[in-house]
């Protein structure tokens, strides 16, 4: 039998699921609280019961999005052997991630949607934060000169392969991993 806490947390699910696919469908400004409670099967009332507002769910969504991708470095970079090596896993992790997929669309349209909200931003910046902070300190155990600096670049380049995949399929992992392999020999 189910509590009416169960019940409350399948909710939120629902709803945080329905958010996700909708930012990644429709864009962040096109999501609406009528359009984001049908496709959770819920009435919109309950919206608003469980979340601060349709921003405050879109935030939470889009960043626990983002974080559970970004969580998948540290994994990454226990496989390493070398500088080098975690670079070719990162890249070759990114190849599932094509630029029309539905999580690099949540992250365009997060980023997208950030340049106009700051607590969005801070939360943004924060899981960037943090990759940039795993990385760097991976780079720093393995002698690599400026890590944070690397850290950097190399969440840039990420970013930026996932951007350009978006309008040029023919962007690949495998054309850009030798040149980035440069900033950690």
């Amino acid at each position: 039998m189910s509590t009416s806490a169960d019940r409350g947390r399948e909710v939120r699910f629902r709803l945080l699921a329905a958010a996700t696919e909708l930012i990644a469908e429709r864009g962040w400004s096109a999501v609406s609280t009528r359009v984001l409670a049908e496709r959770a099967g819920v009435g919109a009332g309950l919206v608003h019961y469980h979340f601060a507002s349709l921003q405050a769910l879109l935030t939470e969504a889009a960043v626990g999005l983002m974080r559970e991708v970004a969580g998948a470095l540290g994994p990454l970079l226990e496989q390493a052997d070398t500088p080098a090596g975690a670079l070719r896993l990162l890249m070759a992790s990114l190849d599932e991630y094509t630029g029309r997929d539905p999580a690099s669309m949540v992250f365009t349209e997060t980023y997208l949607a950030a340049t106009r909200d700051p607590a969005l931003r801070e939360a943004v910046a924060g899981v960037v934060a943090d990759f940039r902070g795993l990385f760097a300190t991976w780079l720093r155990g393995h002698d690599i000169p400026a890590p944070e600096d690397t850290a950097t670049v190399l969440a840039a380049a990420v970013d930026g392969i996932l951007l350009h995949r978006a309008l040029d399929p023919a962007v690949t992992t495998g054309a850009i991993t030798p040149v980035l392999e440069r900033l950690v020999h």
